[in-house]
């Protein structure tokens, strides 16, 4: 359908158009979204949606379209948008079993593969790795480097000093009896939804999403409401408290009437305050279920599965789920959905979401896999043993260092002062009685960016570079991906007895769209001197 008039035309030929226009693939749910959060205005009535091809084009041309060329005036010609992976979606930047769990910081896996790969390019002049070769990354995190590594024939052994990150990158490279998972699941959702009978949180939380869809349906309508705060006529910070405070009494009623707990007794912990009452009795509950399964690989997962659904399941807004500040157990205006939203009362539905795309995620990952080893190990890289620590928790990986060295590093080291590794997995620590190490990280944001701790970030990155040539090849690569604003990593390349040979600066694109800011970082090449 097309409007010659007004240019407007449906969301099918809307996503042909854009397709073409960018030169990517943008699906009809693409567009649907642009309408749904009032990015682009919509047209039509009768149930047919249609929005301007003009007001599509302007969107695209002030967001991405224009981009590649505003952010090299900013940032300078030498920025690599080849390597800023704008042609993929976040459906594979996210691909497989790098979304088990979330985590802070991590780089986007195609990064990974394009250095690691046998390809070449105007930018990439020569291959660095090869099958059968050994990388080491002494900043894994969640593991990105290791999975792909497994992708590419290549084997790899990760360091990381806090152990749930190695729990995390662990559980995506191993090996499953999928069927065993799927039952484990099976029995303990069957459990849960058992334990809930007695409970009041379901029929609480069903009454509440029905006098919430009726408010919401009144006085925030989608797509009109978001169009209206995007073009200026309404002031979303007063209206929002407005309504916030007229729907309360309602949300008050409810609570009474289903005697719902909103607060634990006691504040000790971080699950004690982030988590209502009901939520941790469930949380407690599933957790000694777990606790019965036999397989040690498929209890690994199912317990990140129940992390993942935790993180999901804190006290706090939609828009505050990556850096939480205070607990939240009432109904509030949500600036990310832009309506009345609720706390969660029950684990039930993320734990069963997570669960069914976990092991989607897992089936995935099990065909590209290849006949390879992984490892993180917990552990200090500045002064961690690698050989004689392998030999101990994977003699497969202990006997390939032994028969050759390895190859070359590929990580990102953390940034100044920018993450507290352990802070942002505080549930997990509290859940699972894991050790916390926050005194060793390197550049937590705990000890700031001033000059003193830049020195100290310098000297640490330096003395895990002089630990981790005891065991490289002669001919080694060592990649570190860094947003160098303080200009270190010369002096640290220089500590380390190593030299920069290259450097690729790449975009990073926003990760959401509040954030327009051009920002960059730099992968460097370290070579021995």
């Amino acid at each position: 359908m097309y409007d010659e008039e007004k240019e407007l035309i449906n969301i099918k030929m809307a996503s042909y158009w854009a397709s073409e226009y960018l030169g990517k693939n943008v699906t009809a749910s693409n567009i649907a979204y642009l309408v749904q959060y009032g990015r682009i205005r919509k047209y039509g009535d009768n149930g047919t949606t249609l929005v301007s091809r003009s007001e599509l084009e302007k969107y695209y041309n002030s967001y991405s379209g224009q981009r590649a060329s505003n952010w090299k005036e900013k940032l300078g010609n030498d920025l690599n948008w080849a390597l800023s992976f704008d042609q993929y979606k976040e459906a594979e930047t996210t691909k497989h079993v790098h979304r088990l769990h979330p985590y802070k910081g991590k780089f986007i896996p195609q990064l990974v593969e394009y250095f690691l790969d046998a390809h070449t390019d105007e930018f990439k002049k020569q291959v660095f790795f090869r099958p059968g070769d050994i990388i080491l990354d002494p900043f894994a995190g969640s593991g990105t480097t290791l999975v792909q590594a497994s992708e590419l024939g290549i084997h790899a052994i990760g360091i990381d000093i806090s152990e749930f990150n190695s729990m995390i990158a662990n559980v995506k490279v191993d090996d499953y009896d999928i069927g065993d998972v799927r039952n484990e699941l099976k029995r303990i959702t069957i459990a849960l939804k058992e334990f809930l009978l007695d409970a009041k949180t379901l029929d609480f939380e069903s009454e509440l999403l029905s006098e919430l869809y009726a408010f919401n349906s009144h006085n925030f309508p989608v797509p009109e409401y978001k169009y209206k705060l995007r073009n200026g006529s309404i002031n979303e910070k007063k209206y929002g408290k407005e309504k916030e405070n007229e729907f309360l009494p309602v949300y008050n009623q409810l609570v009474k009437k289903y005697n719902i707990q909103l607060r634990q007794e006691q504040q000790k912990t971080f699950l004690d305050k982030w988590y209502t009452s009901h939520i941790r009795d469930e949380i407690n509950f599933v957790l000694k279920e777990i606790g019965k399964i036999k397989n040690p690989q498929s209890q690994r997962v199912i317990r990140i599965i129940l992390s993942r659904t935790i993180r999901s399941c804190r006290a706090t807004t939609h828009s505050d789920l990556a850096t939480i500040f205070e607990p939240v157990t009432s109904t509030y205006y949500c600036s990310k959905h832009g309506k009345i939203c609720k706390p969660i009362f029950s684990i039930l539905k993320w734990w069963e979401t997570y669960s069914k795309d976990t092991v989607n995620r897992l089936v995935h990952f099990s065909k590209l896999k290849t006949n390879t080893f992984q490892f993180c190990i917990t552990g200090d890289s500045r002064n961690l043993d690698i050989v004689k620590t392998m030999e101990l928790v994977h003699p497969n990986l202990f006997r390939l260092v032994k028969k050759q060295k390895i190859k070359g590093i590929f990580s990102s080291p953390p940034y100044v002062g920018l993450i507290d590794y352990h802070e942002q997995h505080a549930y997990a620590y509290d859940l699972f009685g894991f050790q916390r190490h926050d005194d060793l990280e390197i550049g937590p944001l705990f000890k700031g960016q001033g000059k003193e701790a830049r020195e100290n970030y310098a000297n640490g990155i330096s003395e895990v570079l002089l630990n981790s040539k005891k065991y490289l090849s002669n001919d080694y690569d060592v990649f570190l991906v860094a947003n160098d604003k303080y200009n270190l990593y010369p002096t640290i390349a220089e500590r380390a007895g190593m030299k920069i040979v290259n450097q690729f600066r790449r975009p990073v694109l926003n990760r959401t769209e509040k954030d327009k800011g051009a920002y960059s970082e730099i992968i460097f090449h370290f070579k021995s001197k």
